[in-house]
């Protein structure tokens, strides 16, 4: 249980020094660490990412460094495709699930490994795109979100960025609210999923490690003004581009 402890303070430090990926450690650490069934940990990963983000966006809230109309415009769409892809699971399998998380993981590792904040600072457009954009993005994020219970952060904050024309600073606020209000809605529907098939969430263990990973971000913060971001990322997108080829290996065989 040490390890599992250690793992989710992992994906605050993450989610606090990187501003996004840090919950695409939540699944593998519920399954390989703590032993919890797959479908049970994608459930229970919505439930973590949320607690965790919701407290790590009040501080943007309070500066003002939340576009509410982004997230109105990104994150009802989100919400609706989370709750879409959270029904869509009950009528796949777990493992299918994990392979797909597991192509997610080498997604978010090539996100990690080729973008940089100063390069979507540089090439965004200072106006917006056209709303539909960033609602059918929005809807596709929230589809992933539902089906293998990734924030999907490091998709959302490109988006509002070159999509949305917003700073670097105020597409981390907004995204953070995003994904507290997509994994809410995933969680709530995988509650029905989980009793169809007589399963349930511990919810003890959500409360633990939302918690955790709550300190964890917090920490995780404030060593990011001291940790070159570049680094940090390619470092992380490296391994999880390891994480990816575990998962796939272990569930295609």
């Amino acid at each position: 249980m040490l390890l599992a402890l250690l793992g989710a303070l992992l994906i605050g430090l993450s989610l606090g020094l990187l501003g996004s990926g840090g919950s695409i450690l939540t699944v593998p650490v519920l399954v390989y660490l703590v032993g919890e069934p797959d479908k049970v940990a994608i459930a229970e990963s919505l439930g973590i990412v949320a607690g965790i983000s919701l407290v790590g966006a009040l501080p943007y809230a309070v500066q003002k460094e939340v576009d509410w109309k982004s997230v109105f415009f990104f994150g009802i769409p989100g919400m609706i495709g989370t709750y879409g892809g959270a029904a869509i699971s009950a009528y796949i399998s777990g493992t299918t699930q994990l392979l797909i998380f597991g192509v997610v993981m080498l997604l978010a590792a090539y996100f990690m490994i080729k973008g940089k904040r100063s390069d979507l600072e540089e090439v965004k457009e200072h106006k917006r795109a056209p709303i539909w954009l960033l609602v059918g993005e929005g809807l596709i994020v929230g589809v992933l979100t539902g089906l293998v219970g990734v924030g999907g952060g490091f998709l959302i904050i490109p988006a509002l960025v070159l999509l949305g024309g917003l700073d670097m600073r105020i597409a981390v606020g907004t995204s953070l609210f995003i994904i507290a209000a997509k994994s809410m809605m995933g969680f709530y529907k995988y509650l029905d999923v989980l009793e169809s098939e007589h399963l349930q969430v511990n919810w003890e263990l959500v409360g633990i490690f939302a918690l955790i990973g709550i300190v964890g971000s917090y920490v995780g913060n404030k060593l990011s003004k001291k940790i070159p971001q570049t680094t940090l990322k390619r470092g992380f997108g490296f391994f999880l581009i390891l994480m990816g080829i575990f998962i796939l290996y272990t569930n295609i065989s």
